[in-house]
């Protein structure tokens, strides 16, 4: 049987890595490109002429005499920890199929845990922002799932308990091959919330499947026709073909974050959903992955620890 391509691609290895990005003033060097691939240019008045004021790593303006470094303003933003220890960190998170914890990845990159949880959760925030604004089209299959804490004892049905409500979503093409994800974490399965999401995160004039849960009528709000299967509950369900690659989905997903993470706050959910999401969409060319996570990275703005810690956003 012949070996799938994007199973068996070569990615980026750690040799490769290490060439370039193995030390600290390449990581700093890679940056300054990806951050001013024309050259530099003032975040202040956008001159493009400065100096480099090398003890203090920071570049001043010609004109306006400003300073800024690679770093400001970016999710980098006055980290203190070695920029070879980020970059070290984004290899890690994304050239493994289902990540790394943050108790694996304080004791990789030789910092303390708490150092390593703003870390990844950093890295998972710019993934989530990357994603957010990016619908999906064309032909859609979607479901509904939950994470979370055991089932409350007595009480039965969907949603039972304390578990968290999401919903997954598969663009394919029209021959159902799979082509991007969405998992995005909601207040619960009613039409007006559905709604919300479609109009949020798929594209006017697309098809999407589903089985026969009333709420999901609501993605026509968005402009989308709606294909729905009553399949019943059981192997039928989880066996039909129309909802195929949701449902592989889902069980990777599941055991990605039961593999990986021994638990996971509830309010950090969209943010461990979103670095699953971000990876899939990206299989195709794992070894460019660090570099465009880097590029994402010096455009998405700081987030210091109080907003990191702080409630939870919808999807």
């Amino acid at each position: 049987m012949a070996k799938n391509k994007i199973q068996f691609q070569k990615g980026m290895s750690f040799d490769n890595f290490m060439e370039q990005y193995g030390t600290e003033n390449k990581c700093r060097d890679q940056l300054f490109k990806l951050r001013w691939p024309s050259g530099f240019e003032c975040p202040f008045c956008g001159n493009k002429t400065y100096c480099e004021i090398h003890d203090r790593k920071v570049f001043q303006c010609h004109r306006c005499h400003h300073q800024t470094s690679v770093t400001a303003g970016t999710i980098f933003h006055s980290t203190h920890l070695p920029l070879r220890k980020w970059f070290l960190s984004m290899f890690l998170i994304t050239q493994s199929k289902n990540g790394v914890s943050v108790l694996e990845l304080c004791r990789q990159i030789g910092v303390s845990y708490n150092a390593a949880w703003r870390v990844k959760h950093k890295i998972m925030q710019v993934m989530l922002e990357r994603d957010s604004s990016k619908p999906i089209s064309g032909r859609i299959e979607i479901d509904d799932s939950y994470l979370g804490a055991k089932r409350v004892s007595g009480k039965r049905g969907r949603g039972a308990g304390r578990k968290t409500p999401f919903v997954a979503a598969v663009e394919t093409t029209e021959d159902k091959k799979p082509l991007r994800i969405k998992l995005s974490k909601i207040k619960g399965f009613s039409k007006q919330e559905i709604k919300r999401w479609s109009m949020h995160h798929l594209t006017s004039g697309c098809m999407v499947v589903s089985d026969g849960y009333a709420c999901f009528k609501a993605v026509v709000n968005a402009g989308c026709s709606h294909n729905p299967y009553t399949v019943g509950g059981g192997k039928q369900a989880v066996n039909h073909p129309a909802f195929k690659w949701v449902n592989t989905i889902l069980g990777n997903v599941k055991n990605s974050l039961r593999g990986t993470y021994h638990s996971f706050s509830k309010k950090h959910t969209p943010r461990y959903l979103a670095e699953f999401q971000y990876r899939f969409d990206r299989r195709i060319d794992l070894a460019s992955m660090v570099p465009r996570l880097a590029y994402v990275s010096v455009r998405t703005p700081p987030m210091p620890m109080r907003l990191l810690k702080l409630a939870e956003k919808g999807w």
